[in-house]
């Protein structure tokens, strides 16, 4: 019986928690028949764990936040081994270009919903996701030097020019210097 890896689990639960009301329409972690005639993370491995959860982008009245939520998650994967990739609206992040965003060229585009890819390790991994919009804290594990690296962080629509098809901070508000900007939001 197939079973998600731990670390999909603790993710889902953890958007579950920080959007309660989102739409979940296109939530789904294991592969239909389309995904099992390729590879796919959404496929079980021999063991039977799944790899990939898919997490629908209608945060409902959260328009943004799929978009900063997906930017954080990549820049946490620089530092987290148990995430692979991540991929939405057209574009993927991966090691292969150390999490920077590209352009992706798949059949599907994923601008309905966030697809995450797991490493071995986020199947016994189940340890909390340390990102700003699911925990109200600053990402940890970072530094001077590596912030720098990491780029902006995003902290709601304010800081969020994602919709015109780029991935990053262009308000000037020093986001990834300071633990809360002025546009951060307390988590309830």
């Amino acid at each position: 019986m197939p079973k998600l890896c731990k670390a999909g689990i603790q993710l889902r639960e953890q958007v579950d928690d920080a959007f309660p009301d989102r739409d979940r329409a296109s939530d789904g972690w294991i592969g239909d028949k389309r995904h099992s005639a390729r590879k796919s993370d959404h496929n079980p491995t021999a063991e039977g764990i799944v790899r990939a959860i898919d997490i629908d982008a209608d945060f409902r009245s959260h328009k943004a936040e799929p978009y900063d939520f997906a930017d954080q998650l990549r820049l946490l994967a620089r530092l987290d081994k148990r995430i692979s990739y991540i991929i939405f609206n057209g574009k993927i992040a991966s090691y292969k270009r150390n999490y920077k965003w590209r352009k992706y060229t798949g059949i599907n585009p994923h601008k309905t919903h966030i697809h995450i890819s797991f490493t071995a390790k986020g199947d016994s991994d189940g340890s909390m996701f340390e990102i700003p919009i699911l925990t109200g804290e600053p990402l940890h594990g970072t530094t001077k030097a590596s912030k720098r690296k990491l780029g902006k962080k995003l902290f709601g629509s304010r800081n969020s020019n994602l919709f015109s098809g780029w991935m990053g901070c262009t308000c000037n508000c020093k986001c990834s210097l300071s633990s809360k900007p002025s546009s951060y939001i307390e988590m309830a």
